[in-house]
């Protein structure tokens, strides 16, 4: 069992990588994160989101997908424990996807078990990803039945 990251762009800038950082050190299995960067397309629009569709969904066998999108679902984050768990009580390897600049696809929409939204608003990616580990941290704890999130 194991929480993987796939995300359309470069790898982390610095500024990101001291906050995940941060987190990866707190966290432990099942709830550890591996980062998987799928390159950009060298297309636009359409054509991009497309071709980085393809690379995306090649990748995913029979995970249980969590598709990141600000048209998606808004939880809480005692929600997303509960989402993030339920998976990995039953074995099953939970991706979660960060699509590029264009987003995604139907195809990805179609395949993704639960498309959740952090915010209506917009973020970059690399913002995004830091908020992610973070929000992972969080689950783990709370799943765990920690103290560090305060209803």
């Amino acid at each position: 069992m194991a929480l993987r990251v796939l995300m359309v762009g470069r790898k982390h800038e610095d500024w990101v990588v001291d906050g995940i950082r941060r987190y990866e050190k707190r966290l432990k299995k099942p709830f550890d994160l591996t980062w998987v960067s799928i390159p950009h397309s060298a297309r636009e629009n359409d054509a991009a989101r497309k071709e980085e569709s393809e690379r995306l969904l090649a990748k995913l066998g029979s995970d249980y997908v969590i598709l990141l999108d600000e048209r998606g679902k808004a939880i809480t984050s005692p929600q997303l424990a509960k989402t993030l768990q339920k998976p990995l009580d039953n074995s099953r390897n939970v991706t979660l996807i960060i699509g590029g600049a264009y987003g995604v696809d139907q195809g990805v929409h179609d395949r993704a078990d639960f498309v959740w939204s952090l915010s209506p608003l917009v973020f970059p990616h690399q913002l995004v990803r830091l908020i992610l580990a973070e929000q992972i941290y969080r689950a783990q704890e709370i799943a765990g039945g920690r103290p560090y999130h305060h209803e």
